[in-house]
């Protein structure tokens, strides 16, 4: 049956959605896989699966538009090569999954990209094939789920606070006249905690019960989070034989969400939104949404994967630029407290920007910087797409309800 995907490059996972086009507009996931490309020794990629150190490439999403580039064993290659197999990958898989190709994919950014960052994604996706894809914002892709779901009418505006694994950021979009929506303000986080602090956090919590040389995974940490993060107050947690309470976590963690409510309300300015929507795996943590309940005079709005969210509004933001806009449905609002499955993101469907122009292919002005001229070897990102063999199919690729901080 024919569908367009949409895919969701985080820097922890990449999550991938399809939309059926002779159907219903709900979009579901189809693939979620660690954001990991190693390369083997035999001149392969896999993907998911992390390998020796200097082999395996992670967290390059978010660095496009980066001179630097990448080293993996004897290659060399820029983040948005990386990013453009990935996507490669996740599109060659979901094809084989349904049997046939998608028929138009889109693919997600930041908001405070510009033309420049989305002009240098755009080269290399087509450069390994990709030619039917549309780069859509995160904000507007969190919009566009929350409209499938629930009406928003013209001149509604909607908050967007995204909180994944390593970024934090806060938008404000507003439905326009045409049913689809334009973004007002955006700040992106630096010096915030994200999910992966909130992990540290919780081991420094642990460890300061134990001693400095208390024995705890990474991974113990996380499974602990994600068990504290439940909406009931329930039994505490064993971490490295410590019990630790929820409100035990949520004290240790209080000030960073401050930080970041602080933040959200400075971004807001005096807009006024109609509800604030919730994306990221970070936002499972309730102490995240009673936070925002507290401040803002509107809806708090999550689904029960909220790290899901971006992934299938991009699919139908896709659905839309395949299709067009369809009849205003009749509301479907489902919202039980700070948890719903809201979908609403009308894509402004349009001219798509061309990457050949000037200004997708000119990197912004930066201040003058004496640094001594480094000779790279010439990049080889076609052979590598065609070495990028299917061998990820090993790893961990199915959606789970426990994956968490997608982004």
């Amino acid at each position: 049956m024919p569908y367009v995907l949409g895919v969701d490059a985080g820097t922890t996972r990449t999550t991938a959605a399809a939309c059926r086009l002779d159907g219903g507009g709900d979009a579901e996931v189809a693939l979620v896989v660690p954001s990991v490309l190693q390369l083997t020794e035999a001149g392969t990629f896999t993907v998911g699966e992390p390998g020796p150190a200097g082999w395996t490439a992670t967290g390059f999403a978010r660095r496009i538009g980066d001179d630097v580039p990448l080293s993996l064993g004897p290659e060399t290659c820029s983040a948005e090569e990386l990013t453009a197999l990935l996507v490669m990958w996740v599109i060659g898989e979901v094809a084989t999954r349904k049997g046939e190709q998608p028929r138009h994919v889109a693919v997600t950014h930041p908001a405070g990209w510009g033309p420049y960052r989305r002009g240098q994604l755009h080269t290399a996706l087509r450069a390994v094939g990709v030619h039917d894809v549309t780069l859509v914002p995160e904000p507007l892709a969190a919009a566009e789920n929350h409209a499938a779901r629930s009406r928003v009418l013209p001149g509604a505006k909607l908050a967007v606070f995204s909180l994944g694994s390593h970024a934090f950021s806060a938008s404000v979009v507003k439905r326009t006249q045409h049913r689809t929506f334009e973004l007002l303000n955006h700040v992106e986080g630096v010096d915030h905690h994200t999910g992966a602090d909130f992990d540290d956090l919780l081991l420094a919590l642990v460890r300061g019960r134990l001693g400095a040389d208390a024995s705890v995974s990474a991974v113990e940490c996380e499974a602990a989070k994600r068990a504290l993060a439940r909406p009931a107050p329930g039994q505490p947690v064993v971490v490295g034989g410590v019990e630790i309470g929820r409100d035990d976590f949520v004290e240790e963690i209080r000030p960073s969400v401050d930080h970041l409510v602080a933040t959200f309300l400075r971004a807001l300015g005096p807009a006024q939104p109609d509800a604030v929507l919730l994306a990221g795996g970070a936002c499972r943590l309730t102490v995240i949404g009673d936070a925002l309940s507290a401040s803002v005079d509107c809806r708090v709005l999550g689904e029960a994967a909220p790290e899901h969210s971006v992934a299938k509004g991009a699919a139908l933001a896709a659905r839309l630029v395949v299709l067009g806009p369809e009849s205003e449905p009749e509301p479907l609002d489902t919202s039980v407290l700070v948890h719903t499955r809201e979908a609403s993101l009308r894509f402004p469907v349009g001219e798509v920007e061309r990457p050949d122009d000037d200004e997708f292919t000119t990197p912004p002005p930066r201040p003058p910087v004496d640094v001594p001229p480094l000779e790279l070897p010439p990049r080889r990102v076609r052979r590598m797409a065609i070495a990028l063999k299917p061998g990820g199919r090993r790893s961990r690729s199915d959606s789970r309800d426990d994956d968490e901080d997608g982004r």
